[in-house]
């Protein structure tokens, strides 16, 4: 029996799976943001202890065998938030998240201090990173910088907790501007640009690779039989790779979560930072894979859920079908924007209104605006060299086959539904727990998902988006 824990910015999901790689069973515990001033993200590592022992808790009472019987355990997590921990291992500060967007001046400085960044992490210096905030930590929290001992992502403090141990892997490490990502090491003149070294840095892993084993008490406290081995795991959207097995060059999805990412496999070191791809290790050893990220993909019609006081799935009732574009456009960038721009500062705006827009074409809009920030994460990840044909989709925003066929069309590429699209990232973490234990080679572990359906492009509303997209890639330029 293998436990899947996956750390969101959104909930703490956690899934029991079984030797047959049969999901038992489930528990979900939500997690909130705390937006302190416009631009900043922040939550308190404690809550996500607390919720991962809530949904471990719930698992334990519904399924006290499968619970007592697991050899494994892998973790999955939100990427770049930054974990500032003294000497005693206490958190200094809330945690800035990866859609905090404070540390835009200090990218600057980054990379002014450290010219190679980009050729040797893969990646543009983005306020989203782990690097620029510690040296927006430095600048205006200089009290809070002078007692930083260690800085950790995420799940490597929720690893720490649960085993003692200060442990990260490759894919998740990758993302925080201080890993030479060709090399899989850490780079000494990174983290001496932000004035750390590796000291402050925890031991590196592959992803399926032993990282710990389960504290005494903890086992004790949910009846195990023995006490766990945790692996490697992975950043979220490497977990969901894993999840999906896209484990091979070519391989691609979309993740619909509270950002929208387009994730594709290589395997070799691609960066190409120009166009903000992101270029990372993937979870296995020997494997790399590029981003394109957009900020605000399911968290744009969760906040527009917000503005009209509807739930989300009225909203989405309200449109029967797409038969052409909404005559509205919606820019998706509520808090900054990745691929291709890497602008902390743009905000969000709707066009094209009025007096015959409803809610209805507003809400098509949203859905749309996401779609054309997806399609200009494809473009990117084009122009590099990366050719995507087709794509799984994944994520919270994967139930809607409206929004995913209005994806389809954008892209101009046939997309995937998959069974437990909405699991990928914990059911993938489980998988690397069942290899940090059994030392199975990907190719056995890591097989396909069931496609529930394909759709397809629909061809005319392709055509009829192109100008749309010039329309709205041309709204950035004027906002």
């Amino acid at each position: 029996m293998f436990l899947g824990l996956d750390f969101g910015t959104s909930a703490v999901k956690a899934l029991l799976v079984d030797g047959a790689q049969r999901t038992i069973g489930s528990a979900s515990v939500p997690l909130q943001v705390q937006r302190p001033i416009p631009g900043h993200a922040e939550q308190n590592p404690q809550d996500w202890w607390q919720a991962m022992l809530d949904a471990v808790d719930a698992l334990a009472r519904d399924h006290p065998g499968a619970v007592s019987a697991i050899q494994g355990i892998g973790l999955s997590g939100q990427m770049h938030g930054a974990v500032l921990l003294d000497s005693s291992g206490s958190v200094l500060r809330p945690a800035i998240l990866w859609n905090d967007v404070r540390a835009a001046a200090e990218c600057a400085e980054l990379e002014a201090a450290f010219p190679a960044l980009r050729q040797v992490t893969g990646n543009i210096a983005m306020p989203g990173f782990t690097a620029p905030k510690l040296l927006w930590v430095r600048k205006h929290e200089p009290d809070v910088y002078a007692r930083v001992h260690t800085v950790l992502l995420p799940k490597a403090y929720i690893r720490y907790r649960l085993t003692g141990e200060k442990i990260e892997d490759m894919s998740d490490a990758s993302g925080s501007g201080w890993l030479d990502v060709g090399a899989r090491d850490w780079s000494d003149a990174a983290l001496a640009a932000t004035g750390l070294s590796r000291d402050a840095m925890p031991r590196l892993v592959e992803g399926n690779a032993p990282a710990g084993v389960l504290d005494a008490a903890l086992a004790s406290r949910w009846h195990m039989a023995r006490r766990p081995v945790l692996a490697g795991g992975a950043g979220d959207n490497a977990a969901g790779a894993i999840g999906l097995s896209a484990i091979r060059p070519g391989d691609a999805f979309v993740s619909l979560g509270t950002s929208g990412v387009l994730f594709a496999t290589t395997d070799s070191f691609r960066p190409y930072p120009d166009a903000a791809v992101h270029a990372f290790c993937h979870a296995l050893p020997g494997m790399w894979h590029q981003m394109g990220v957009t900020l605000s993909a399911a968290a744009s019609l969760a906040w527009w859920a917000g503005v009209t006081g509807q739930t989300e799935a009225a909203l989405l009732a309200e449109i029967d079908a797409v038969a052409a574009p909404s005559p509205a456009l919606f820019l998706p960038y509520l808090g900054g924007e990745r691929t291709p721009h890497n602008d902390g500062a743009i905000r969000g705006a709707f066009a094209g209104l009025s007096f015959a827009t409803d809610r209805r074409l507003l809400t098509q809009a949203v859905l749309e605006g996401v779609a054309f920030s997806l399609r200009d994460c494809l473009d990117a990840l084009t122009a590099s060299g990366t050719r995507i044909e087709a794509a799984g989709v994944i994520g919270g925003g994967s139930r809607s086959r409206l929004w995913i066929g209005i994806i389809a069309s954008v892209l101009g590429i046939p997309l995937h539904r998959l069974a437990a699209g909405e699991t990928g990232g914990a059911f993938g973490a489980a998988r690397l727990g069942r290899m940090a234990v059994t030392g199975e080679p990907p190719e056995t572990v890591c097989t396909p998902p069931v496609r529930e359906e394909t759709i397809l492009p629909d061809m005319a509303l392709t055509n009829a988006y192109e100008p749309r997209l010039k329309r709205y890639r041309d709204l950035y330029r004027l906002t």
